[in-house]
């Protein structure tokens, strides 16, 4: 399918995403999340959020941080769209307030400022691109992205709120830009707008870099036309190059990393 990218098209919607983390203008207040405030000198302060812990544990600041390292590498690696990481982008933004809020209490010379603003500046970057990453893939692939979305259902949901929002509009600027510009030139017969013939869809057989992180046993790799398939075993902390396609299951269930 081949990719439809209109010239000059419309970004407003993908702006009012974008700029100054937009996106997440709906999400939870501090008070709903219960994200305590670290202190400044550490990043090891704990929280607990009860909606957004699902087994209800302590979950260390650092943790979350690094489970938003990992998730933006799998994003920025992966063919396809993963799982949303919303909680663990709120919760981190709302520690990134709390932390902006002491380091405004600390006079200027003071060295821990500096500091602290470059790892909070660090962090920050880390989201955005993680952000952007996933507004990308819904940009050129927005109607394979709906229907898989459609299929799985709300339960099994892999957008958030506001990306789901921004795929359906974004959708309805193509077509009315398409209409506008195009079909309504063309004949009757081929004035039918067609989203999953005019989109991209995931090469989901492309290589990937990974690293197990657990034991990983019975990966079945598709054979060619003359080779059976076959089964592998990835031991932990071993370090593959493999087709995306035998891992995918693996990876959304947190087994493997992309790297």
């Amino acid at each position: 399918m081949k990719e439809f990218r209109p010239p000059n098209f419309p970004l407003t919607c993908r702006e009012s995403i974008d700029v100054n983390f937009n996106v997440l203008k709906n999400r939870r207040p501090l008070s709903q999340t219960s994200c305590y405030n670290p202190d400044l000198d550490t990043m090891e302060d704990t929280f607990d959020d009860e909606d957004f812990l699902s087994d209800q544990e302590d979950i260390s600041v650092q943790k979350v941080l690094q489970t938003l390292e990992e998730a933006w590498l799998n994003e920025k690696f992966s063919p396809e769209l993963l799982p949303s990481q919303e909680d663990y982008v709120h919760c981190m933004m709302d520690q990134i307030q709390q932390m902006e809020d002491n380091l405004n209490k600390l006079k200027k010379t003071d060295f821990r400022g500096e500091v602290h603003h470059m790892e909070l500046a660090r962090i920050r970057y880390i989201i955005t691109s993680y952000l952007r990453t996933r507004l990308d893939k819904i940009e050129l692939a927005t109607a394979h992205i709906l229907e898989q979305e459609a299929l799985r259902g709300p339960e099994n949901s892999y957008l958030s709120e506001g990306e789901l929002k921004f795929a359906k509009e974004f959708l309805a600027l193509q077509e009315s830009h398409s209409k506008q510009l195009v079909l309504r030139h063309m004949p009757s017969p081929f004035q039918e707008f067609m989203p999953t013939q005019q989109t991209l869809v995931p090469n989901l057989r492309s290589h990937v870099f990974l690293r197990a992180k657990k034991d990983v046993q019975s990966v079945v790799i598709e054979g060619d036309r003359d080779n059976r398939d076959e089964e592998v075993d990835l031991d932990e902390n071993s370090q593959h190059i493999m087709q995306y396609q035998p891992i995918a299951t693996y990876l959304k269930d947190g087994s493997l990393q992309l790297i």
